[in-house]
């Protein structure tokens, strides 16, 4: 890659203002939105706490007040898990993207980073945890002064759960996270139906304790919304047939036509064994055909063994979601920067032309790797696609040609699909000199 300092000072875009000194501070990736949604939570939370120690709200003449903690931990719970609920996540795409390209585009900027809201599940779950382990501290302090509130029973369940919680949150840490996706993946579906299952006990033990009515507790009512939600996508399970079309060994396009539908920024998951791993890839619908497709390449050992042995049938749960270039219609023009496979969430929307857009897509030999008719499927919709060839070309600079791209199309937005680190890159590169830019963030 050529010198990026030396490119990207030599390019200017004078219709776009310098953002200011706070958006800047705000681009800085420690910053990021997700990251100030999870501190948001974790702060009103704990200036709660605060508030109830200084007004003496946690204890009351028999001890410290377990219907308190117990609701906030079902509360934040709740809130943790219904913010990744298919439909919900569906709906905050819907509400962010009705404000018209007329608004300011610091407002459409702000609103395109609605797909950090992984952060208010982080935030959530975390305090969440927390709560339960106050729980479960103050009923052990009454199990060890004898308190016939609490029952032996529910100390042990309370002390599981914690534990429970305790590893989920460590395995999702980024860190292990990246390095041991598989083991995080198991870990939270495994570990999040073991923790439901010990909350209902524990939050049955306690109602039962208290000597009042199971149908009048917030906290029943909110464990039979998180177990419907948890459950929902399950409730759709199937396994359908796929026909799969192989231009290389790096890459297969699988076409799916079950009756469900796609639509341009969504994506599916898929699996070959529903219980250990699901991965979800971009969808790609075509104007006026029913079902959709996925682009699926090399990246990995449960890609490399599907393309190396196609199936004839996969597993597919709950229904098409919304994601990150969702959000292009907040904007006027669009300038899409892809590599490799990551042409595979782009490629919808080049088909369904909402708006002009322009594409850099860098992959090694193109029409070898994903096919003619991928390629010339591109090019009908988008004539003037930069296409990069690696292979015959090198690596671009994708940096410089993403802020060139911008100055001669007129663009507001940049939307890169690319890795981790390529991507963040991008991003930060454009938002630093003013121009919105977004990407997958791999946190939540």
């Amino acid at each position: 890659m050529s010198d990026l300092t030396s490119n990207l000072n030599r390019l200017s875009v004078p219709e776009t203002p310098r953002p200011n000194a706070l958006r800047r501070l705000f681009a800085h990736p420690h910053l990021s939105q997700y990251r100030r949604l999870a501190t948001l939570v974790i702060v009103a939370n704990l200036l709660y706490l605060a508030m109830g120690l200084h007004d003496g709200i946690f204890w009351t003449h028999k001890g410290p007040a377990l219907a308190q903690l117990s609701n906030l931990a079902v509360a934040n719970l709740t809130f943790a898990i219904l913010i990744r609920q298919q439909y919900v996540i569906n709906f905050l795409f819907w509400a962010a993207t009705r404000v018209p390209t007329s608004w300011p585009l610091s407002i459409r900027w702000t609103l395109g980073k609605v797909f950090h809201f992984g952060g208010l599940h982080s935030g959530g779950a975390t305090m969440g945890s927390l709560w339960v382990a106050f729980f479960c501290g103050a009923a052990l302090w009454e199990l060890s002064n004898d308190s016939p509130r609490v029952s032996i029973e529910l100390g042990a369940v309370s002390a599981a759960l914690v534990a429970l919680l305790i590893v989920m949150l460590v395995t999702a840490l980024s860190p292990l996270r990246a390095k041991f996706h598989n083991m995080f993946e198991r870990v939270h579906r495994f570990g999040g139906w073991a923790a439901l299952a010990l909350f209902w006990a524990q939050s049955l033990l306690f109602i039962r304790g208290q000597g009042v009515s199971t149908f009048e507790t917030p906290a029943f009512w909110a464990l039979c919304m998180i177990t419907f939600s948890i459950a929902l996508p399950w409730l759709r399970l199937k396994k359908v047939p796929v026909e799969i079309v192989k231009p290389s060994d790096h890459a297969v396009a699988v076409r799916f036509n079950y009756g469900d539908d796609a639509f341009p920024g969504s994506s599916n998951a898929i699996s070959r064994n529903p219980l250990l791993e699901w991965h979800s890839f971009a969808s790609i619908p075509a104007p006026g055909e029913r079902g959709y497709r996925l682009i699926i390449s090399r990246a990995g050992d449960w890609t490399g063994k599907f393309i190396d042995d196609c199936p004839s049938h996969v597993w597919v749960k709950g229904i098409t979601t919304s994601g990150v270039a969702r959000i292009e219609v907040l904007f006027k023009r669009v300038v899409y920067v892809a590599t490799g496979s990551g042409i595979g969430p782009v490629l919808p929307h080049l088909l369904a032309q909402q708006l002009p857009i322009h594409l850099i897509w860098a992959t090694r030999s193109p029409r070898k790797t994903y096919g003619d008719a991928i390629v010339d499927e591109i090019l009908r919709a988008c004539p003037d696609a930069h296409i990069w060839d690696t292979d015959s070309h090198g690596k671009p600079d994708l940096a410089a040609l993403s802020l060139q791209a911008c100055r001669s199309f007129d663009a507001e937005a940049v939307i890169c699909i690319s890795n981790q680190k390529l991507t963040r890159h991008v991003v930060a590169e454009m938002e630093r000199r003013g121009i919105p830019a977004f990407g997958a963030i791999w946190d939540s």
